[in-house]
């Protein structure tokens, strides 16, 4: 089959079009997708054709076979897990980054996503109000954040045992200690599995899910080796932030590396008046957060940021005769995140930051925490309907008197598929978990979702 350059013209062609013309659907769609996997594959599941198709026409048949199973996650009215939508500088330079294929691996070859990269990466560290010497790399999302800030610490704490991990591995090492709090996240424990440091200590939590600072110490006291301490910058349920610069300051005492998960609260030290809530943050060793959720950039793109650059260097790094480095005094971008080759993920970044500014960013953040709280309100003038949670970031989770109850409202919520929010189970009860992540959610979606939920305990 012999290719036309103009093939790209046509197919980028037809692929805006269908872009465009989903994103102008948006706020009239239904936000549940129409077919499920088995309904799907009942049309797109059939044999590779012998013979190839025209470029334009199979993106046109894509569209047509998509359609049907879509979720408009990039709507207002989606308020599920934590997915953010997409800002559209974001888009546009993502399609860019596909367009310009750079494999984003080495400043040599691509000096221009590096660059974007980079600059991306102290923008980030300037925003944040972390540690401006700190190196930044972009992950595929917060479990592989969390895994770069923990082989660094892993690498820190060991060699500070005398063990070199990379030359000796795990066998036979000092065992490193683990604690964390007792409602962390799940890709804390991933990624230590996949690090091969087991199971972590749990430290006992508050009812919001904050890391207990007494407890901490008292863990810490009992510990007899290297040591890891884990915290949270915004819960899965109730957004809430452990007390970062007490219990850095404990951890710090008793030598401990400390790695901050910030998936989506991390965001809140952007805004002058949540920023409080996260004091002390900027003096932690590592920290995570995802770009693909608050910042609303697409997927993927997690950031892992950590304020030793030699020490990721040398827990990540790499030299062989093919890497050309740019400077032997320089990270390179596959010194910072596992992969070798990846896309330039950072680039979409770079363009959100542009197009919001420092003032755009804190009124991204703060818009979605006042909506969060209109949401919370309307929610608590319905009888019958309880709001568990200190409304802290962007998280209201909701019960509707009893387990069935919740379990009820949830799924009729989900069948109308106006809005939606996802179930889940918190402090020993079922509860409705909104997440308002999306940058386009506004107070008529706000009022729009409240009368949902209304519909929904009316059966």
């Amino acid at each position: 089959m012999e290719l036309d350059p103009n093939d790209y013209r046509r197919a980028l062609q037809s692929a805006s079009e269908h872009a465009l013309d989903w994103i102008s659907s948006l706020p009239e769609r239904p936000v549940r997708p129409e077919l499920d996997v088995g309904g799907l594959l009942a049309s797109i599941d059939r044999p590779l054709p012998e013979n190839g198709s025209d470029a334009a026409a199979v993106v046109d048949e894509l569209a047509a076979l998509a359609a049907p199973g879509l979720m408009a996650m990039p709507s207002g009215r989606f308020f599920g897990w934590v997915i953010g939508g997409t800002l559209p500088a974001a888009m546009g330079a993502d399609w860019l980054v596909s367009a310009w294929d750079q494999n984003a691996a080495m400043r040599y070859p691509t000096p221009a996503t590096a660059a974007l990269e980079q600059v991306a990466g102290s923008w980030l560290l300037d925003v944040l109000g972390l540690p401006s010497e700190s190196d930044v790399g972009f992950t595929t999302g917060a479990t592989m954040a969390n895994w770069t800030g923990l082989a660094a610490a892993r690498a820190w704490v060991l060699d500070r045992a005398d063990w070199d991990v990379n030359a000796d591995g795990l066998a036979g090492a000092p065992r490193v200690t683990v604690l964390v709090g007792a409602e962390r996240h799940t890709s804390l424990d991933l990624a230590l599995r996949y690090l091969g440091l087991g199971t972590p200590t749990i430290v006992d939590a508050d009812d919001q899910g904050r890391i207990l600072v007494e407890d901490l110490r008292a863990h810490l006291h009992e510990v007899d080796g290297p040591v890891i301490v884990c915290l949270q910058a915004g819960n899965l349920h109730s957004g809430a932030f452990d007390p970062m610069r007490s219990a850095i300051r404990v951890a710090h005492e008793h030598g401990a590396w400390v790695h901050v998960d910030g998936a989506f609260g991390l965001w809140a030290a952007a805004s002058p008046t949540l920023r409080e809530a996260l004091d002390g943050i900027e003096t932690a060793d590592s920290w995570a957060t995802d770009a693909h959720k608050t910042l609303n950039v697409p997927y993927d793109c997690g950031v892992a940021i950590v304020s030793r650059p030699s020490v990721t260097r040398a827990a990540l790094g790499t030299q062989t005769a093919y890497l050309i480095r740019d400077s032997a005094d320089v990270s390179e971008p596959f010194d910072l995140v596992p992969e070798m080759s990846r896309r330039a993920r950072g680039v979409p970044v770079w363009a959100a930051l542009r197009q919001l500014g420092r003032n755009g960013v804190a009124e991204l953040v703060d818009r979605l925490v006042e909506n969060a709280r209109a949401l919370a309100d309307g929610l608590r003038e319905i009888s019958d309907v309880h709001i568990v949670n200190d409304v802290a970031f962007t998280q209201v989770c909701v019960t509707f008197g009893s387990d069935e109850q919740t379990r009820a409202v949830t799924a009729r919520l989900i069948d109308e598929g106006a809005v939606w929010m996802s179930g889940s189970r918190w402090r020993g009860e079922e509860v409705l978990r909104i997440s308002v992540s999306n940058w386009s959610t506004d107070a008529a979606d706000v009022r729009f979702s409240i009368e949902a939920v209304r519909r929904a305990i009316a059966g």
